[in-house]
C-alpha cells in the first residue's frame, strides 16, 4: 500500500515512519509533508528512496530543495499539501498535522477515496460535519490514530450490542493534584511536567486543562455516531486502561496496555486488522490495579465545551478550536496566566454567532475572526 505522510517531523510522523519501516514490504512510503524541519525532512529522504513527492511550508525552502533533490517532485505551503495528496497516486494518507492546517487536507484525502489515518484532531472538531457526510455518501475510509478512539474501536468491533457509553479516560494532567485556589499561580514549567509522559508544550497545556478530552468527545460524536449523553469521560491517573465502553448489562469493556502510540498507528494503518486482546469486568472501579475518578469541573472548566460543540453544531468546534490555540500559545509566552487560558475560550464561545451547514471556506473564515477576536480580548486582559 502507497502511504503518504503529512507532519512527518512531528512525534507522530517519525512513529509512523518507524512502523513503516519495521512491518513487511505491504507499505511503501511514497510522499511526505514537513514544516520548517528541513534537517529531518532530508534524513527522511536519505533513508527512503521510495519517496518520489515532497512539500515544505515555505516557498524559499521548496526552491533550494527542488535543485537539490531533482528525483523528487516538490511542492510548498497549503496548496502544496492538496497536491501532494492528488499527485502522489497513494492509497493512504495519514494525517499528522496539527492544527487548523490539517482540515483541508482531509478533506481532499476522502474526497479522492483515500484511506484516512487520522492524528490531526481539529479535522474532527472543527470539521466533524463535512467529514461525516464524505464517509456517509462512501468517499474513502477513516481509521483515528488516537489512543482513546482506537481502544474504543477495538472494543465495539468484539462486542458493540446493547452499549450503554462510551467511556473516554484521560490522565487529569499535571495540575490534578494543584489546590483549585493556586492554579492561576502554575508556571508554564509546572503545566510541561505531565505525570505519565513527556509531549510537546501545546498538548501538554491541552492536558492540563483537559480540552484535549473534549475535542476527543467531539471526535467520538462522529467517528462512532454516538449522542453526547451516551459520551463519558473519567480521569484514570495510570493511562493504562486507554478507553472502555459499558454496555446495558453492567459490564465494561477495556482495552488495557502499556501507552504506546506505535501500536495505535499500526492498527491504524492495518485499518484494524491486528491482534488484540479486551478485558471484560463487572466494574472497572473493582480493578485494584488502576483508579478512576470523576471529572472535577471546577478544575476543568474547559471540558464541558466538547459537549457544547456536539449540540450546537455549526461553527462552533473551529471557536473552541482557534481560541484555545491562541490562549495556549499566550500562556507558554508568559503573556497569560493558566486560569486565562478558559477566560479566552469562554469569551470567544459566547461572542461569536453560529452559522449551520458550515461550507470549508466559512470555517476557515471563523478561524480567522476567532484568532482575532482572542487576541483583543487577551490585551484587554494585559
Amino acid at each position: 500500500m502507497r502511504i503518504t505522510l503529512l507532519g512527518a517531523s512531528g512525534s507522530i510522523g517519525l512513529q509512523s515512519i518507524d512502523v513503516i519501516d519495521k512491518s513487511d514490504d505491504s507499505f511503501e512510503l511514497v510522499a511526505i509533508s514537513v514544516g520548517n524541519n528541513i534537517k529531518v525532512l532530508e534524513k527522511i529522504l536519505k533513508k527512503h528512496e521510495s519517496i518520489s513527492y515532497a512539500c515544505v511550508k515555505n516557498e524559499k525552502d521548496y526552491k533550494k530543495l527542488k535543485n537539490k533533490y531533482q528525483n523528487v517532485q516538490w511542492f510548498y505551503g497549503d496548496n502544496g499539501l492538496i497536491e501532494l495528496i492528488k499527485q502522489s497516486d497513494c492509497e493512504m494518507v495519514i494525517n499528522a498535522l496539527v492544527g487548523f492546517v490539517g482540515l483541508k487536507p482531509s478533506l481532499e484525502a476522502l474526497n479522492e477515496n483515500k484511506i484516512l489515518a487520522l492524528a490531526n484532531k481539529e479535522s474532527l472538531v472543527v470539521g466533524g460535519e463535512l467529514i461525516k457526510d464524505l464517509l456517509s455518501r462512501g468517499c474513502g475510509k477513516l481509521f483515528p490514530i488516537d489512543s482513546e478512539h482506537c481502544a474504543i474501536s477495538k472494543c465495539l468491533h468484539v462486542d458493540d450490542s446493547n452499549v450503554k457509553e462510551l467511556i473516554l479516560t484521560a490522565s487529569g494532567g499535571s495540575l490534578r493534584d494543584i489546590p483549585l485556589n493556586e492554579l492561576n499561580d502554575a508556571s508554564i514549567d509546572d503545566v510541561l511536567k505531565h505525570p505519565n509522559w513527556k509531549m510537546g508544550k501545546k498538548i501538554t497545556v491541552d492536558s492540563a486543562t483537559l480540552i484535549n478530552k473534549a475535542f476527543e468527545v467531539v471526535e467520538a460524536h462522529y467517528l462512532f455516531d454516538a449522542q453526547p449523553q451516551k459520551i463519558k469521560a473519567i480521569i484514570h491517573r495510570e493511562s493504562m486502561v486507554h478507553s472502555l465502553i459499558s454496555y446495558q448489562n453492567g459490564f465494561y469493556r477495556m482495552d488495557v496496555s502499556k501507552p504506546d502510540m506505535k501500536k495505535v498507528i499500526e492498527w491504524a494503518i492495518n485499518q484494524g486488522l491486528v491482534d488484540y486482546q479486551t478485558i471484560l469486568v463487572d466494574d472497572y472501579h473493582g480493578y485494584k490495579k488502576y483508579h478512576f475518578e470523576e471529572i472535577d469541573n471546577m478544575r476543568y472548566p474547559l471540558f464541558k465545551y466538547g459537549y457544547e460543540v456536539i449540540k450546537r453544531k455549526g461553527i462552533y468546534g473551529a471557536v473552541l478550536n482557534a481560541s484555545n490555540e491562541v490562549a495556549v500559545s499566550n500562556f507558554i509566552e508568559g503573556k497569560i496566566k493558566f486560569n486565562d487560558i478558559a477566560k479566552v475560550v469562554e469569551h470567544c464561545m459566547n461572542n461569536i454567532k453560529n452559522h449551520l451547514h458550515p461550507t470549508y471556506d466559512l470555517l476557515k473564515e471563523i478561524d480567522e475572526k476567532t484568532r482575532k477576536k482572542a487576541m483583543k480580548f487577551i490585551e484587554r486582559i494585559e
